[in-house]
């Protein structure tokens, strides 16, 4: 009786070992699951900033532009991105189509759209321009990204229905492919200048592109949008 009576007791305690150390892998096993999820969650998110000389950070230093001071402003807030630049200067919407398709690379997750300034410029036909991106915010699509579609705000030099029809198209495509709008790539200067004259401080000598400091509050207004495009595409 006493032997039997050892032999239960030690089954009694090997079985709890064995229940304890069964538990103990779950557990070990759920952490890690856990931390893997958390790992994928944190992966760095890629974004290419397709657009023009705006986005190319045209007449500044590499530092200065558009794309390192975004991605620079995107880390102060915790963020962990890397910002592609995909801009080339002097580009309209129709040079952005052409090279949308090798832009959005698998590492991709999301996408900035800021085209059309060239396209005012020239007087090229708002249906055109807008026929361009259609095409651009397509291919975004089809890739499965995140997009935010960045606007501009023009002046009436071809009359009021070209500013009207121009302005436009960035509401109605963004609505068509239910994604995120900045309407006006410059409002962050308008806002700081408090007037159109007033941007003169903001300008390189050209009066069209932003200096280093100008292009510092571009980010500062835009930022918040491409933050949330960020959680969006993590």
């Amino acid at each position: 009786m006493d032997r039997t009576a050892s032999v239960i007791k030690w089954a009694s305690i090997g079985g709890s070992a064995f229940a304890y150390g069964a538990v103990s892998r779950a557990a070990k096993l759920g952490a890690a699951l856990l931390l893997t999820t958390t790992l994928a969650q944190a992966e760095t998110v890629t974004i290419a900033a397709l657009g023009d000389s705006l986005t190319a950070g045209y007449g500044l230093a590499q530092d200065d532009g558009f794309v390192p001071q975004l991605e620079a402003w995107l880390e102060q807030q915790g963020a962990d991105v890397t910002v592609m630049n995909a801009g080339v200067s002097g580009d309209t919407t129709a040079g952005g189509l052409s090279r949308v398709a090798w832009t959005l690379t698998p590492e991709v997750d999301a996408m900035i759209v800021t085209l059309g300034g060239n396209d005012y410029l020239r007087g090229i036909d708002p249906a055109v321009s807008r026929a361009n991106l259609d095409g651009v915010l397509a291919a975004g699509q089809d890739a499965g990204v995140e997009m935010l579609l960045v606007g501009l705000s023009v002046g009436a030099n071809y009359g009021l229905e070209y500013k009207q029809e121009f302005e436009g198209m960035y509401v109605e495509l963004a609505t068509k492919y239910d994604i995120a709008l900045y309407a006006d790539f410059a409002a962050g200067l308008r806002a700081a200048a408090g007037m159109q004259e007033g941007m003169s401080e903001f300008l390189q000598p050209d009066g069209i592109h932003p200096n280093p400091e100008g292009v510092s509050v571009i980010v500062a207004a835009i930022g918040p949008a491409v933050l949330d495009l960020v959680t969006a595409a993590q």
